[in-house]
């Protein structure tokens, strides 16, 4: 009963106090999960008692039982989450707010309900994706799972929301009808409360929901270009070996660097005709 009380009962426990606080349903059951178990300390705590004579054999053992079963558990709980989500999500309405004003959705926060380019993750890579495509004119909708990052942006031209790429419903409720291009800066495994690789879970999404567009994605190792094209990503952007294949190619020509001299004249024009090809639905590769 103790075991059951930690592993169902702690996740509602936290599902019930997300939801007053203004989280959406799926939120609360995805961090409730992450605590459905005791920790060591737990264990530490009981061994103190009993070392000082306050607590009896019996009762470290019951502890060290409960926290053998819950942290087994629960780690399979955390790895089938989403799947867990899906079969009980039914169940969890009570635990969510009529209004989630905690995740406002970008349907209900854009003035004109239409954007070029869809781009998650908005780290260095994807910040400076986003401004580049902003300059050119284009009207990008940023989405990051880090609220620090959302609360602090400070760009005008590039409208920003929070909200986690792993989530269909989430996805779903984005301006999907007229973007021409979805893509996600978002590396594997970066922070989110599961493992799911985002771009995988962002183009099964947007899939799911009927996007139109091309899919663009971010991978370190050329290893993955296989994998996420087999996906059903449209480009595939390596940004190191990109930047290291921009590198050679101004060396081997003898040009100053893109941001200075006439090679900001030429950057600019580049940027145009990917631009161009990016407003006509069309690979950036060529492919």
């Amino acid at each position: 009963m103790l075991s059951l009380f930690v592993l169902i009962g702690k996740p509602v426990i936290v599902l019930g106090i997300t939801g007053a606080m203004g989280y959406r349903k799926r939120t609360g059951f995805l961090a409730g999960l992450t605590l459905a178990q005791i920790s060591e300390f737990s264990l530490i705590f009981m061994a103190m008692g009993l070392s000082v004579g306050h607590l009896h054999d019996r009762a470290l053992g019951l502890v060290t039982l409960i926290g053998l079963i819950t942290i087994c558990l629960s780690t399979y709980m955390i790895t089938y989450s989403h799947q867990l989500y899906s079969r009980l999500e039914g169940l969890l309405g009570p635990f969510e707010r009529s209004v989630p004003y905690r995740e406002v959705q970008a349907g209900e926060l854009d003035p004109g309900g239409r954007f070029d380019v869809l781009l998650f993750g908005l780290g260095r890579y994807g910040k400076g994706i986003a401004r580049r495509l902003a300059q050119q004119g284009l009207r990008v909708l940023g989405v990051d799972f880090n609220p620090e990052v959302v609360r602090s942006w400070r760009d005008p031209d590039i409208f920003v929301v929070y909200g986690d790429v792993t989530d269909p419903e989430f996805v779903g409720t984005l301006p999907l009808r007229r973007a021409k291009w979805a893509l996600s800066a978002v590396p594997e495994h970066h922070t989110g409360v599961t493992h799911t690789d985002p771009r995988l879970a962002m183009i099964e999404a947007l899939r799911l929901h009927g996007f139109g567009g091309q899919i663009a994605v971010a991978a370190q190792h050329a290893i993955d270009v296989d994998r996420l094209r087999g996906a059903g990503a449209d480009l595939v952007l390596l940004p190191f070996q990109d930047a290291a294949d921009q590198a050679v190619d101004l060396i081997l020509r003898g040009e100053r660097p893109p941001l200075a001299g006439r090679g900001r004249a030429r950057r600019r024009e580049g940027d145009r005709v990917v631009m161009r090809r990016l407003l006509c639905g069309r690979s950036l590769t060529g492919d």
